[in-house]
């Protein structure tokens, strides 16, 4: 374990993934900060280090799912797939930290369990759960959106005698499904994806699901010997385009709607997108996500292609979306997942219709008292998405002020990288920033971009504290919400987008819905304008 640091920070990073590694650079490298990264893994790579499960695997381009603020790093690396997985993407951001020369600032095994703003010395202090302590100026959160997993509360879930799995905590040594009775609970992205590769093993596949989900095939194919001189040569081409985009990706969605497309044309090129694959086909048209007609049509094109691939007509009425219009959850990418259902070792369950009454030592009972036995249980349950990660820092601000209070009613933002009341403290893809709307290293650079140049901006200025005026954050936050009901994005009723996976949680759409595109441009008026919206105070130097 690197030595750890007893003398003041200027800036602490928690987490290790895509964001807490380009802050580092971005505050070492590029404004001469001392600055540490502590991760509670045992190695770099974020969600990609702990998200291990069979199929995981990106749902953007590869060669648009990576960083693009380094030269070096884009013409040296060479991606082998179309949708690079989990081991790739975890090797690719391994030969960034050293590339990039950063593994000495960053302290492994480190959890971070409090912070906790100190007013006199304007410093937080941060405690690990290995007991060591940290004093830094700056703290910036680099948790990741989907990182806080959610096992769902089931009755009798401890007498179960067999093993238990969450795909988002997977374990590093392989896992083997062979001659056992598996069940998948869940059927959101992870489980689309995990499902197909288990069912190839497992003797019995029993998936439990409660929402039927939209998936569109992701036509993974390798990528050929000429990709990687191709992609040198119009970097910055790619690079343009994605930030002409809504949602970080390199296209735009044309100007045309569907409901104002002839029926024969329309199918051409829903046809044509579904043989493309990929989450390109939600941008066929300008429309999808405001028009209740436009998306329905959308929507039924799926539900077509989903009755023609199951072979069985009950397991496929089953599998038919019918809550939630196309898009208003995260959509899925696949790889032959409604065709993993044609096969014999595969059985679908509606817990809609039969929900789960509790577990049992062999296996799971319904409340028909209908009982499946089992050897392993694998949740695809998701996470406690955007704040959930946050929350468990357990962070207090000015006045001893518990965020997870603060949010008691809705995370409040401003701009999705601050909070009214915890000074010097930043939130790199938080709630009210357009983060899982994107595709993430867009969103990531930007983010980190903009709160180093509100750093340096301090520096010069002689600022010793910087947070969100209250009032600006209010209004940020009803403006998130204000975008998001201009949308169909709040119809998806069982959406964590909403936090509605979560018992309890407060149902707010958290995500920024009107594109990253036009929120790079906001947070750019905001800087040019002296930062409005935030509150400087102090007179104080960084070491």
């Amino acid at each position: 374990m690197n030595e750890i640091c007893t003398k003041p920070l200027d800036a602490i990073i928690v987490g290790a993934g895509f964001s807490g590694i380009y802050q580092l650079y971005s505050l070492r490298k590029k404004l001469g900060l001392k600055a540490k990264i502590l991760e509670a893994g045992g190695g770099v790579g974020g969600t990609w280090y702990w998200n291990r499960y069979p199929g995981a695997r990106c749902d953007s381009e590869s060669h648009t799912y990576c960083y693009y603020f380094n030269r070096e790093l884009l013409e040296n690396w060479q991606w082998t797939e179309r949708y690079p997985g989990q081991p790739e993407i975890l090797r690719y951001l391994q030969f960034c930290v050293k590339t990039l020369d950063l593994q000495k600032d960053i302290h492994l095994n480190e959890r971070v369990v409090s912070g906790t703003w100190d007013e006199q010395s304007q410093v937080w202090k941060i405690s690990t759960a290995s007991r060591h302590k940290f004093n830094t100026r700056f703290l910036i959160t680099a948790v990741g959106c989907l990182s806080s997993t959610n096992k769902p509360k089931i009755d009798g879930l401890t007498d179960f005698s067999g093993d238990i799995y969450h795909t988002g905590y997977w374990p590093h040594e392989t896992v083997k499904f062979d001659k056992k009775r598996v069940t998948v609970i869940g059927t959101g992205s992870s489980g689309i994806q995990a499902i197909p590769e288990i069912a190839k093993q497992a003797q019995k596949l029993f998936v439990l699901q409660r929402t039927p989900n939209y998936s569109v095939p992701a036509r993974n194919r390798p990528l050929g010997s000429n990709f990687q001189s191709e992609f040198v040569k119009k970097i910055e081409f790619w690079r343009a385009k994605m930030l002409e985009s809504r949602n970080g990706h390199p296209w735009v969605a044309p100007d045309r709607e569907v409901k104002k497309t002839a029926k024969e044309q329309r199918l051409k090129i829903m046809e044509r997108a579904w043989l493309h694959g990929g989450l390109s086909f939600r941008e066929s048209f300008s429309d999808v996500l405001v028009s209740p007609e436009s998306n329905e049509i959308m929507s039924e094109f799926i539900r077509q292609k989903i009755l023609k691939i199951v072979n069985n007509p009950e397991t496929a009425n089953t599998l038919l979306p019918k809550d939630h219009p196309f898009g208003t959850k995260r959509p899925p990418i696949d790889t032959n997942y409604f065709e993993t259902f044609n096969r014999e070792n595969v059985c679908l369950f509606d817990l809609r219709a039969n929900p789960i009454k509790r577990c049992e030592e062999n296996g799971i009972r319904f409340r028909d008292d209908t009982l499946i036995t089992t050897d392993v249980i694998v949740f695809a349950t998701g996470f406690d998405a955007m704040t959930g990660s946050i929350e468990k820092l357990n962070l207090r601000g000015k006045n001893g002020l518990k965020l997870s209070d603060k949010w008691n009613e809705g995370p409040e933002t401003y701009l999705g990288l601050t909070i009214s009341g915890f000074p010097n403290l930043f939130t790199i893809t938080g709630p009210g920033s357009p983060s899982v709307l994107t595709n993430m290293p867009r969103s990531i650079e930007q983010h980190v971009d903009w709160i180093s140049n509100l750093i340096n901006h301090m520096i010069h200025a002689g600022y010793a504290e910087v947070e969100a005026d209250k009032s600006a954050a209010r209004k940020w936050t009803s403006h998130v919400g204000d975008v998001a009901n201009q949308t169909l994005l709040p119809k998806a009723n069982h959406s964590w987008y909403l936090g509605a996976n979560i018992p309890g949680k407060p149902r707010v759409f958290m995500p920024y819905a009107n594109g990253l595109n036009n929120y790079r441009i906001y947070c750019d008026k905001i800087a040019k304008r002296k930062y409005q919206g935030f509150v400087f105070k102090g007179s104080a130097r960084l070491s």
